[in-house]
């Protein structure tokens, strides 16, 4: 494209000779001679090149300061004569290209002309570059943006399973810290998990999903559904992996009730099954007992016939609890009685796995209002829980479980129930008020805390667990003296995920 010129020069007869001679050169030229010329041109602001003797006019020079500030593209070659060559150098200095001495060399303005025309061509590529850049810096902030307010929780792991990025739905629930390892900001785990969807995308560059239950900074469990994503370097090799996960935790708490009342009668059928038989068993005993006038066998078949009613009483109140809404019948009662039927349930238990039971139920503990039936239950259900922890702990010799009730500071009664059996690790810790988890394989139903945590909670009281793996656990549970004010039908139709 010709470059356009504007020649200010007050000498007419010089302004048009270097106008022929500058036209020779592929330019557009225009002379401006007189200070009324120079501002009607520089209105129309088409000048690439700009040569200009500035003392044509005492406002000459302003008026050349004033162009360059604001058209800094335009390149000013200064125009003088020798006396005030040196003076022009004075006011410009290099804020022009070009000073040239008239009359003009033609070499020099050769020169001038193309360090101009160079400088002209370098600018309109940055000034194109810069605007491309800007569209990058454009596409950088949407895709940011879009990342930092997508509604899920996303992070960037290297190889180490390390954290390097992530947005900020991810930093309010599981905080923000760079190079923390996901299976513990997730998890609360100490080692990766058995299955990581990251690892696997790391061996093979393919997206994999697994449905997870992970545990914010706060303590609250979310269900997340987790897809990964390989993110490749420059070389195409997989230098980190993206993890997205979407919170499902509604959908699961709004799956069908009896869909999920069947997965668990499905989960007790074998248990029962093995009840049933061993209930049979007891009763065959008996009759043959009573046939031979056996007092022993007769009393060895009602102890067992009694054992298994009992455990199939629990697992039916378990079931019809979960099943249907209910209304707690509160009763008053004497707190330290509450306490000793529990004892009594469970000391058998205890004795037959030959755990030491420590035992400290005060006499003056007052009266309480609770649905001693099922208050009964849940905290049967806790140390029950806590013999057979013992009794999975192989490694000690002698086990024990503590059961001290008191009057805590609050004026609530504190039920203690200390062990020194298996343990568990903070996942397992996590977990196990969810529905259906259990820890005991098929003998566990994954029903009885769920159960016994809601039971407490509807009753305004709390449970505090505390546990490390071969250490043991210790489970606290503090009940009001009265029932809530808000106390009204309990419903137990979802999990609490």
């Amino acid at each position: 494209m010709i470059k356009q010129i504007l020649l200010i020069n007050g000498d007419k007869d010089l302004a048009d000779a270097l106008k022929t001679y500058i036209e020779r050169q592929q330019y557009d030229v225009t002379c401006a001679t007189t200070f009324e010329e120079v501002m009607h041109k520089l209105e129309k602001n088409i000048w690439d090149i700009i040569l200009a003797d500035p003392f044509i006019n005492d406002e000459m020079v302003s008026c050349l300061e004033a162009v360059k500030k604001n058209c800094p593209h335009v390149q000013i070659i200064i125009l003088a004569q020798k006396d005030r060559l040196d003076t022009a150098m004075d006011i410009f200095e290099s804020s022009v290209i070009h000073y040239l001495e008239t009359p003009v060399n033609s070499k020099a303005l050769d020169l001038a002309l193309i360090t101009a025309s160079k400088n002209i061509s370098r600018k309109k590529k940055l000034d194109r570059y810069s605007e491309r850049l800007a569209e990058l810096h454009g596409t950088q902030d949407l895709l940011n943006q879009l990342f930092e307010e997508v509604p899920c929780y996303i992070s960037v792991q290297d190889k180490n399973l390390r954290i390097t990025a992530s947005n900020k739905r991810f930093r309010r629930h599981f905080g923000g810290q760079i190079g923390g390892v996901c299976f513990e900001i997730y998890k609360h785990r100490t080692s990766q998990c058995h299955e990581c969807p990251v690892v696997a995308t790391f061996q093979d560059g393919k997206s994999h999903s697994t449905e997870e239950i992970v545990t914010s900074k706060f303590g609250k469990q979310y269900n997340v559904l987790t897809l990964t994503a390989p993110i490749k370097n420059e070389k195409g090799e997989i230098s980190q992996v993206m993890e997205m996960s979407t919170d499902i935790t509604q959908i699961r708490q709004l799956q069908d009730h009896l869909v999920s009342l069947g997965l668990m009668l499905g989960s007790v059928s074998h248990g029962v099954k093995g009840m049933l038989t061993a209930l049979d068993g007891g009763i065959y005993q008996l009759e043959t007992g009573l046939v031979q006038k056996d007092d022993d066998r007769v009393l060895m078949a009602s102890g067992q016939i009694k054992q298994m009613a009992d455990r199939i009483k629990k697992m039916v109140l378990e079931i019809l609890y979960y099943a249907k809404s209910r209304e707690l019948q509160y009763e008053e009662m004497n707190a330290g009685t509450l306490a000793e039927n529990v004892v009594n349930i469970v000391k058998p238990m205890a004795k037959k796995q030959a755990v030491e039971l420590d035992i400290s139920i005060p006499k003056t503990l007052g009266k309480i209002e609770v649905d001693p039936n099922w208050m009964e239950a849940a905290l049967v259900n806790l140390l029950e829980n806590a013999v057979d922890a013992c009794v999975s702990e192989r490694d000690k010799k002698d086990h024990y479980v503590k059961f001290h009730v008191r009057k805590n500071s609050k004026n609530q009664i504190s039920f203690t129930i200390t062990d020194n059996g298996i343990g568990m690790d903070t996942e397992t810790k996590e977990k196990m008020f969810t529905l259906f988890f259990t820890s005991k394989g098929s003998q566990g139903t994954g029903l009885g805390l769920f159960i016994a945590n809601r039971v407490i909670k509807h009753h305004g009281g709390t449970v505090e667990v505390e546990s490390k793996q071969g250490k043991g656990s210790q489970f606290c549970i503090c009940l009001p003296l009265h029932k809530p004010d808000n106390a009204k039908i309990v419903e137990f139709p979802r999990s609490d995920r």
